[in-house]
């Protein structure tokens, strides 16, 4: 059995026990996504249009961490301008509990 939510504005394909790294939400224990836009359970599927209204997705927080470091660069050709940036986006960490169609 595995879902597809939406969150942070990117979409998951999760079953339970996955752990997965979304986009950094409010802290809590426990977070429930309502936005489920398919389940399947073996051979039967639920879509949603777009959204499945009575599916959600119960998942543990893990914790919350950086990602990896990009690094962007700028430059000027014969202007003597260069400028580098780095940045490194913020995530939770979150174990899927259960999916409830």
């Amino acid at each position: 059995m595995f879902a597809i939510i939406e969150t942070g504005g990117k979409q998951y394909r999760v079953s339970e026990g996955d752990t997965l790294k979304i986009e950094k939400i409010g802290e809590g224990e426990t977070v429930t996504f309502d936005k489920v836009l398919m389940i399947s359970e073996g051979d039967k599927i639920s879509v949603g249009n777009p959204f499945l209204s009575s599916a959600k997705v119960t998942a543990d927080v893990v914790g919350t961490g950086k990602g990896e470091k990009v690094l962007v660069f700028k430059m000027r050709p014969r202007k003597n301008y260069r400028k580098i940036r780095g940045h490194r986006q913020p995530y939770t960490a979150v174990k899927i509990k259960s999916i409830q169609a």
